[in-house]
């Protein structure tokens, strides 16, 4: 794998510096406590290298994980579930595809006990891919974002099921020396379609992302992250709507006087309802900021944490929201 395409792949990911992968058992219910962390992927996790890097539970007890072990051929993507409080063998996937053994699940998520997807990146030549578990058991892995990919450096960043089958997959592809793009993906009564580009308006430097995407239901998401355009970076969200993705618009442009900003995080709650977060640049320094979604429309971002960023160094790094 070539040090170009590996130090793309660290700037979407967490870099490989843990030693184990370790899960937290949860509280039974909301007055239990939290019980002892066990490790996963230890059988796997041969040359003591591991991280999970995403979680996604359905219901009490049900739950799956994913992230990348080390082994003697490299780092390798895995899944681990959960069921009915137990968690079982973590096991690899997207094996068959990472024939250069530099994989990892980024993303996981859960629509129902043992109804899950998963997305992240494997290397042949660098690709996004994402795998189904139905009922249960997890399928076979399969690229994304293929046909978009021609310089074979992509990544699959967030991934949000709304039911089983239907899910919205996301990150970014790079389709010449010069040019990365944002792309999103949909499963449909459990088949993936074809990826297609958002922000391309937008990102007329040619460097874009999909940071997060989330889905109330079957075909209305919103994804968000970040491009660069003349000026420099900004933040965007784009929302689908009835299966079909529309325009992506700028979100925190006034509070961003110094482009250089992200939307890192979304989450919705109801179609055309969502809210997000992330980071801008101003004279100051960098200031974090949430902006929300109401029947449809976004709203102006406004600042976060500004009285406590005495030091002007600040990001949203998650949300989420229960109700609109």
């Amino acid at each position: 794998m070539s040090g170009s395409i590996r130090g793309f792949l660290a700037t979407a990911t967490i870099i490989l510096f843990s030693t184990l992968g370790v899960l937290a058992i949860g509280p039974a219910s909301a007055t239990s406590t939290w019980g002892a962390a066990q490790e996963v992927a230890g059988a796997l996790n041969t040359q003591n290298n591991a991280i999970v890097r995403s979680i996604s539970c359905s219901s009490a007890g049900n739950c799956s994980a994913g992230g990348y072990y080390h082994d003697s051929a490299g780092y390798q993507a895995f899944v681990v579930d959960e069921v009915g409080g137990t968690w079982g063998a973590a096991q690899e996937v997207a094996g068959v595809l990472n024939t250069d053994n530099y994989a990892s699940v980024t993303s996981i998520s859960c629509s129902s006990a043992g109804n899950c997807s998963a997305g992240g990146y494997y290397s042949d030549s660098a690709g996004a891919f994402v795998v189904d578990e139905v009922n249960g058991t997890w399928g076979a892995a399969q690229e994304v974002a293929g046909v978009l990919n021609t310089q074979n450096n992509a990544i699959v960043n967030s991934i949000s099921c709304s039911s089983a089958g239907n899910c919205s997959a996301a990150g970014r592809y790079q389709e010449s020396v010069s040019s990365i793009q944002a792309f999103v993906v949909d499963e449909v009564n459990g088949t993936w379609g074809a990826a297609q580009e958002v922000a391309g308006g937008l990102n007329t430097q040619n460097i874009a992302s999909v940071n997060s995407i989330s889905c109330s239901s079957a075909g209305n998401c919103s994804a968000a992250g970040q491009y660069r355009d003349s000026a420099g970076g900004q933040a965007f969200v784009v929302d689908e709507v009835n299966g079909t993705w529309g325009a992506a618009q700028e979100v925190a442009g006034a509070l961003n006087t110094q482009n250089n900003a992200s939307v890192n995080s979304i989450s919705c709650s109801s179609a055309g309802n969502c809210s997000a977060g992330g980071y801008y640049h101003d004279s100051a320094g960098y200031q974090a900021f949430v902006v929300d979604e109401v029947n449809g429309t976004w709203g102006a971002a406004q600042e976060v944490a500004g009285a406590l960023n005495t030091d002007n160094y600040a990001i949203v790094t998650s949300i989420s929201c229960s109700s609109a």
